[in-house]
């Protein structure tokens, strides 16, 4: 069945019916998404101002789409729904803004006198290339804007969808700096579905971290978040650094899991069904707050510098040359800087 006769509602009143959102289009359902409602809307800005005091090293974001069907139960950006009058379980999943006109509003933006070509980052709140990019093909116009204009970009992704677009990253690469990052932090595959059941699985982001280095480009990962009793033994951690490292990553990233706002209820949710022998370790990790205890992040911190060494991943410098002061540990993985955050070894840059 064809995407365009799927509409579900249309209005012309500029709101999205119970969302607090403006420049509705219309809601689509498809068959291909079984359960997922896309609004289409058309956003009045496409660039996003990251504010100074969050202490991230880039001061700008795309989001193409808001909600995200990779659905994995840690993601921080969930509580970005509630924005929307919406909440952050099922309907972050499962109710979908797309920014249709996202191309032209960024090119538009790009053309400004005012512009002045500061480095943007893509993936750091929901993934670029989530499985709806394929049938509304909004990153091509984007990377070509983005280069086409002189300016810095990067892109932190789960989906192998990646791979269509490498010739334009790479022929973006020649005009611009263009830093690419794999998201994986679960090898095994039962554990990693359970986790994050729209994502593709870990041997396809494997394969993506080949294509990428095979095109000539450097390609970082994160793994992020590492899960207490679920992803933070020696051996879970050495089996896959083991692969990211024979994938040829060009570094690695390491941050334990952060449980802010309403994630924190939902994941408990999912502890409580999958793994409830897990469940009191937990409530003692986290008490009240988000963040681990600053015993645990130096003790995994201890733990992952020899396995990192051991693979070849280097402590003193990022892919590209660039030391601790360039990284940042922030994305739709459920990592972020705070005091007490495991140190970054060689890691993939996001500006």
């Amino acid at each position: 069945m064809r995407w365009d006769g799927q509409s579900v509602g249309e209005r012309d009143d500029g709101a999205l019916p119970g969302l607090g959102l403006s420049g509705f289009v219309r809601s689509v359902r498809t068959p291909d998404f079984a359960g997922v409602t896309f609004h289409e809307v058309a956003a009045k800005s496409a660039l996003n101002k990251v504010h100074e005091a969050s202490g991230m090293p880039f001061r700008w974001t795309i989001n193409p789409m808001r909600g995200c069907v990779h659905a994995c139960t840690y993601c921080f950006a969930r509580p970005t729904h509630e924005y929307l009058e919406l909440d952050a379980g099922t309907d972050f999943e499962t109710q979908i803004v797309v920014k249709t006109n996202v191309v032209e509003v960024l090119r538009a933006e790009l053309a400004r006198p005012s512009w002045r070509r500061e480095p943007v980052a893509l993936g750091t709140n929901t993934d670029p290339y989530q499985r709806p990019e394929g049938r509304y093909r909004l990153m091509p116009g984007i990377i070509d804007a983005l280069a086409t204009s002189g300016t810095p970009f990067s892109v932190l992704t789960k989906g192998p969808l990646l791979r269509r677009d490498l010739p334009l990253l790479v022929a973006a690469a020649r005009r611009v700096p263009v830093a690419v990052a794999v998201s994986l932090a679960v090898l095994d595959p039962a554990l990693q579905q359970s986790l994050e059941p729209g994502t593709p699985l870990p041997r396809a982001r494997l394969d993506l971290i080949r294509a990428v280095r095979d095109a000539g480009l450097p390609c970082g990962v994160f793994v992020a978040p590492v899960m207490p009793g679920l992803t933070d033994s020696v051996e879970h951690l050495d089996a896959l650094l083991a692969e990211l490292a024979a994938a040829g990553a060009t570094g690695v990233t390491v941050l334990p899991l952060n449980l802010r706002g309403s994630v924190k209820p939902w994941f408990a949710g999912w502890l409580a069904r999958e793994r409830p022998e897990l469940v009191e370790r937990y409530r003692r990790l986290y008490g009240r707050g988000a963040y681990l205890p600053v015993e645990y992040t130096v003790w995994l911190d201890a733990r992952v510098r020899p396995l990192l060494a051991a693979r070849g991943f280097s402590s003193d410098a990022g892919p590209d040359g660039v030391g601790e002061e360039g990284a940042t540990g922030t994305g739709p993985q459920g990592g972020g800087r705070h005091p007490g955050a495991t140190v970054d070894v060689e890691q993939p840059v996001l500006f």
